[in-house]
Parts: structure tokens; C-alpha cells; sequence
């Protein structure tokens, strides 16, 4: 094994092996994307371009990832489980008091200065360092009470940093003194468990800080943060190619790459070999095709990742992905396999299936019906008073239509009683510094787009009555997860998988199990539309029905 090597100018990438998040786990896409070519390149370039603070870097790697690179200067050192650093490496890291340990899976942009010097002011041995965008300069602040009353306003012109507890896994960077390095280290090797690391520190009486800090981030584990490593690292690095004769002609022809004269190719785009463009294809730049992809007749990419051997159907439309060849697959040598994709305007892959003669695959439909017909009946001497009530509290239709996406993705209005005012959707973006919720929802006590007959049908849920009817036309069902529009549905491709998979509900898991806590809202949502897909059953939707009668029952009763 390659033993790392320092001098005074460097810094350590560490990519961890096991550091797959739970949503992420089974993707492998910091695998993916650094031993995939063409897109290893952009990968280990803009990580050892994201270190700001040593001029040189040197990347570790597990040894069982065969990283492919052709182009990245800085050096790459492979590891088992400890990464060995000689004891002569030690004694030349003591020319400068900082040694910089990197997290592979974050690209990161931050003020170095500024955390450099909020490091030295800490006088700690070693400072776990994590990157929040929500600590980012970004114009004026509301600050509020607990009881939500305004104290006043506060502009920020830097980016905040602020102490945090020590994280349970490996934070964005770890700052070493270089002093004590040392004493981290086992065996001449430094360990790569962070429960370890903390022991190490603790053991040798160490000072260990934590601080969280403003700027920029992307998590190579997700899509998301490859796709925006994709429009970062193809910014500058190919050359505008918006002519399929002229990119033919620019590929050397040992690459066997084989494009259509009838294909357009447009924007930054980075072909990796033996790659086939099918006739009248569209790809829009930024897009990496990796190695022996194919691409079918009139199959339209954009800014988008195909990962080696996948093939793209004719006439599909990939937008804003990232589709990569199953791990299964890789090791059988296939190549050329044909994925389900999840398109726009086209279904998604199906996180579970039924039989057809079972509960969920038939009889919760015909429960939904006979359900939606009695709650109808029940409130139809009530539906004219609300309907009239509305239209007298405010300005504007009774009934208020959303799109949102059902099942497999089909896009259908989702009816209410109106409960706000005419505007509200403009009205939002002034209050977004207001949000009390996270991830996708807004949220916030006395909401002023309300009017006053709306605060009660939201409270009381009597403004989701009208849903029952999209219950009878079968875009939804009594129970399910929350319908939602396109927009959420992209934040989380396992969720929105799981989410599609069945009709979106008027109530659900999430509603009844909900905490509400601080910044994990939104972690429960996923978590819990996830589980009902997973755990479907008649039990699970009489249990969850039996708790949202109890629950606006309770909600019913406060308003008085």
C-alpha cells in the first residue's frame, strides 16, 4: 500500500467508504462518481479544487475502488481500513499548525479566511467543521421571540459561524493541529471510524470543537449534489460543442464513438468512449455520457448523468437526472442494459407492487369509493353553508385547485375550500424568512393569508371534504401520502419513488406521527410516506383512520 505523502502545502481527501448516508445507501454514487469515467475527472478535480487552503492535495481512496482518472494532478494514495502515515511524514507537517482532513463526499465553498481565522480563535487541538447553507449572508433576518413576536430585523453582510455539538460522523472538514497529529494516529496509521477519532482525542486529553459555518454545498451521495457537481465541474473544463459534425470530427477515432448525423448535440457535453448516438437525439448541455452508453433514436438528455452501459430508450426524455448501471449488473460484465428511468411526463419505477386480487391492489380502491360516497352524504347539508361562508369571507372562487402529481406521476387538480386570500402565492415569498418549517412546506403561525373563515376549515381539516371527490375519480385515496406537486417530488428520488407508488391520501402516516421538532420535520416525511409504502396493509390504513377521527375530533373541539 501507498503510503500518503505531505509536505507543508497539503491537505488530505479522505473519501470513506462506509460513509454512505441511509437514503443514499445502495446508490453508491460517490463510487459511482469516482470510479466512472468520463465523470471520475470532474469528480476528483473539483474535490481537490474545493480544498482553498493548501495549494497541493492529496486524495485517499479505498482499495477496492479502481478510481478512473486521467487528468486530476494531485496525488492519490490507496487505503485499507487505516490510512498509514510514516512517522517522518509527521515531523514535516510541523511546518505549518493546521493539517486540513477533507470529507470527499462534500464539495464545499466557504470564506477560508474567515474560518481559518474562527478556527485559530477556538484554541482547540482539533475543530470539526461542517458547512450550512442556512448560516450563509443572505440580506435581512427576522428575529422573532419564542412566542413568535417580531424583536426587529438583522442584515447580515458575512456568512455566520457559530459553535455546534460534536457530529456523530465525519464533518465537512477536520482541522489538526499539527503538533499533536501524532497522538491521533495507531500503529502509524490514522483511523478512519470517527467514533474511533473522537476515542483517540479523548484518551489523549485533546481539546475537540465543533463549528458550523455558512457557504455552499454539495453531497456527492445524493443526486442532487451531482448534478450540481456536473454544472460546476463542466463550467470551464470542455469546450461549447453545438455541432454534431464538428464534435465528430473532434473525437479521436480510436474513441469508436458512433453519432448520428441527424443528432444535435448543444451546450457543454462529455462523451466518454465506444459511446452510440441514435438518429434525431437531442442532448442539451451540461450531460456526461459514460463509457459504451447508448443512446436511441429520438431520445432527448438533458443536464443529466448516464453512467456507463445504460441505455436510454427512443423517444424518452431524461431531465435533470442521474441513471447509473445496478451493482448486480456491473459484476455480471453486462452492458447496454435497459433501465425503467423515471422520466418527466412519464411514470416512475415502481417502489413496491401488489398482486392484482389483493387488499392494496384492489380492495383498497373499493373501500376508497364506499368511503368517499358516505363522508359525501354526511356533508352534503353542510357543503352549501361552507361554500357560501368562503365566498363571503374574502374575495375569490370556493374552491381552490392545485396540480399535483398521483399515481405513477400522473398530474391531476387537487381540489379544496379555498382558505386564502386572493395572491397568496406572492404574498409566500415575502413571509419565506418567516418559515417555520423545513424542506419543502411552508409553514408559520398566524399565517395573514388566511382569512378568518379559512383558519377555521384548516384547523377543523374541513377544507379537504372536496377531496373525496378526487378520492371517487381515483386520483386519490382515503389514505396515502400527502399529494404533492413535481417540485417536492424531485427532492428525494427513493421518497418520490415510494410516494408514486401508490394514490396520494387525504390523511396519512406522516399527518397522525408527525413531532413537529425543529429541522426534522421533513426528515419524518420522507421517513414515514416511506414506511406506509413499505407496510401497507388494511390494519395500518383502519389504525391511521381511527387516529385522524380522534386528532380533528380534539381540533375541533379547541376552536371553541
Amino acid at each position: 500500500m501507498k503510503v500518503a505523502i505531505f509536505n507543508k502545502n497539503t491537505s488530505l481527501i479522505i473519501i470513506h467508504e462506509n460513509g454512505i448516508s441511509s437514503l443514499s445507501k445502495g446508490r453508491d454514487l460517490l463510487h459511482f462518481a469516482t470510479c466512472s469515467e468520463p465523470l471520475a475527472d470532474i469528480a476528483l478535480s473539483c474535490l481537490s479544487g474545493s480544498s482553498h487552503f493548501r495549494r497541493n492535495s492529496v486524495i485517499a481512496i479505498p482499495q477496492n475502488w479502481d478510481a478512473k482518472t486521467t487528468k486530476v494532478k494531485p496525488g492519490i494514495v490507496y487505503y485499507k481500513k487505516t490510512l498509514p502515515i510514516s512517522p517522518e511524514v509527521t515531523s514535516q507537517l510541523r511546518a505549518n499548525p493546521w493539517l486540513i482532513i477533507s470529507n470527499a463526499r462534500f464539495v464545499t465553498q466557504v470564506d477560508h479566511q474567515r474560518l481559518y481565522k474562527m478556527t485559530t480563535q477556538l484554541q482547540a487541538d482539533v475543530v470539526a467543521v461542517n458547512v450550512v447553507p442556512q448560516l450563509q449572508a443572505a440580506g435581512e433576518k427576522v428575529l422573532t421571540t419564542s412566542q413568535g413576536k417580531l424583536i426587529g430585523f438583522r442584515r447580515l453582510l458575512y456568512d455566520l459561524a457559530q459553535l455546534a455539538p460534536i457530529p456523530d460522523d465525519w464533518p465537512c472538514y477536520l482541522f489538526v493541529k499539527t503538533d499533536i497529529f501524532n497522538k491521533l494516529l495507531v500503529d502509524n496509521a490514522l483511523p478512519l471510524s470517527f467514533p474511533e477519532f473522537i476515542n483517540r482525542c479523548s484518551s489523549n486529553s485533546l481539546m475537540l470543537r465543533s463549528l458550523n459555518i455558512g457557504g455552499t454545498i454539495l453531497d456527492l451521495e445524493t443526486e442532487e449534489g451531482l448534478l450540481g457537481l456536473l454544472v460546476k465541474g463542466l463550467g470551464s473544463s470542455v469546450k461549447n460543442r453545438s455541432n454534431s459534425k464538428n464534435l465528430q470530427n473532434q473525437i479521436p477515432a480510436k474513441n469508436n464513438t458512433t453519432i448520428s448525423d441527424t443528432a444535435r448535440l448543444f451546450g457543454k457535453v462529455l462523451l466518454g468512449q465506444n459511446v452510440t448516438i441514435g438518429p434525431n437525439a437531442i442532448i442539451v448541455g451540461p450531460t456526461i455520457i459514460g463509457n459504451d452508453a447508448k443512446i436511441a433514436k429520438a431520445a432527448i438528455i438533458r443536464t443529466s448523468i448516464i453512467g456507463p452501459g445504460v441505455s436510454v430508450p427512443r423517444n424518452q426524455i431524461v431531465q435533470s437526472r442521474v441513471f447509473i448501471i445496478p451493482q448486480h449488473n456491473q459484476k455480471h460484465g453486462k452492458q447496454g442494459i435497459n433501465m425503467k428511468m423515471i422520466y418527466k411526463n412519464s411514470p416512475p419505477d415502481n417502489f413496491r407492487t401488489w398482486p392484482k386480487f389483493s387488499y392494496a391492489g384492489c380492495f383498497k380502491r373499493i373501500a376508497d369509493i364506499v368511503a368517499a360516497i358516505v363522508v359525501l352524504i354526511l356533508f352534503a347539508p353542510v357543503v352549501p353553508i361552507i361554500a357560501l361562508a368562503v365566498k363571503l369571507a374574502s374575495h375569490g372562487p370556493i374552491f381552490f385547485k392545485d396540480p399535483r402529481q398521483g399515481l405513477h406521476g400522473k398530474v391531476f387538480s387537487c381540489i379544496k375550500f379555498r382558505t386564502m386570500l386572493i395572491g397568496s402565492d406572492k404574498i409566500q415569498d415575502k413571509l419565506r424568512a418567516l418559515n417555520q418549517a423545513d424542506g419543502p412546506q411552508f409553514k408559520m403561525a398566524d399565517d395573514p393569508r388566511l382569512s378568518a373563515v379559512g383558519k377555521f376549515l384548516r384547523n377543523t381539516y374541513i377544507d379537504e371534504i372536496p377531496q373525496f371527490f378526487n378520492v371517487l375519480r381515483g386520483q386519490m385515496s382515503v389514505v396515502g401520502p400527502r399529494p404533492s406537486p413535481e417540485a417536492e417530488n424531485t427532492l428525494c428520488p427513493p421518497w418520490r419513488d415510494a410516494r408514486l407508488s401508490v394514490r396520494p391520501g387525504i390523511t396519512g402516516l406522516w399527518q397522525v406521527c408527525r413531532t413537529r421538532q425543529p429541522m426534522k420535520d421533513f426528515q419524518e416525511w420522507i421517513h414515514y410516506d416511506i414506511k406506509y409504502v413499505r407496510n401497507l396493509s388494511l390494519k395500518v390504513d383502519l389504525w391511521i383512520c381511527w387516529q385522524t377521527v380522534r386528532k380533528m375530533m380534539k381540533n375541533f373541539i379547541d376552536q371553541f
